[in-house]
């Protein structure tokens, strides 16, 4: 039910990027809005049933991202009101949806270890923060398009519709410093939950490294920004990908 709406939002959203029509874009973004009441609905069930984060497998997870990044994209909606964003992150979650769709269950009890409020609190963070991080990339990708177009002082009907260069800068802002705390206390929570289950609080297992690689560069990143004392350009492109 979630992936049909997800589906149907995602065409009237394409619609409402063509045709500029305020009406097509509040339908669709009901309908989305009604596609993550769904998800949310079903995810809760799923953890009730599971007694942790509903994560444990690629089909999983990969559903929990597209919910995470529609979150995210309706409470930046509230905020800055920018309709055209929802162009972008609708396809994004649904394409996440039809994989996860495509990717069968793997059905088995649950083991004790998982079910830690740890992890818990581990797997939404981090889920959050890479959404944040998503929002992020795409807003990076429309300032791209307009900084193009606008160098080539060739301003076509692409350039009517997408937000100024402003805009998008701050949104991509907003998501780094945001997303960054998410993902530290993702890690936090992570190393706690490896000392519980595990025994130790790091493993040296790549996905241990390359979480603190991409850490170390978003800290980089938002340091560099603060530093300079304005937004940067064009930034995050391809931060978490």
């Amino acid at each position: 039910m979630a992936l049909f709406f997800e589906l149907l939002a995602t065409g009237g959203f394409v619609v409402y990027i063509v045709k500029q029509k305020k009406w097509v874009f509040r339908c669709s973004y009901w309908i989305l809005v009604a596609g993550f009441v769904c998800h949310t609905i079903f995810l809760s069930y799923r953890y009730y049933s599971l007694g942790t984060a509903p994560v444990l497998d690629l089909k999983s997870a990969l559903g929990f991202f597209a919910w995470s990044i529609i979150c995210v994209y309706l409470i930046f909606q509230i905020k800055f009101r920018l309709m055209v964003l929802g162009s972008f992150v609708a396809p994004l979650a649904a394409f996440l949806m039809i994989i996860s769709s495509a990717i069968p269950w793997v059905e088995g009890p649950v083991k004790p270890v998982f079910k830690s409020l740890w992890l818990t609190v581990h797997v939404g963070t981090v889920f959050i923060g890479n959404a944040l991080f998503a929002i992020a990339f795409l807003a990076a990708i429309m300032y791209l398009i307009q900084e193009h177009q606008i160098k080539r002082k060739r301003l076509g009907s692409v350039y009517d519709r997408l937000p100024s260069l402003a805009t998008l800068d701050s949104i991509n802002y907003y998501s780094l410093i945001y997303g960054f705390p998410f993902l530290t206390l993702g890690m936090i929570t992570g190393s706690i939950y490896a000392q519980y289950a595990l025994g130790k609080y790091w493993q040296w297992d790549p996905k241990e490294v390359w979480s603190l690689i991409t850490w170390i560069f978003y800290g980089a990143l938002l340091h560099e920004r603060r530093r300079a004392g304005k937004y940067c350009q064009g930034v995050s492109l391809d931060e978490g990908y």
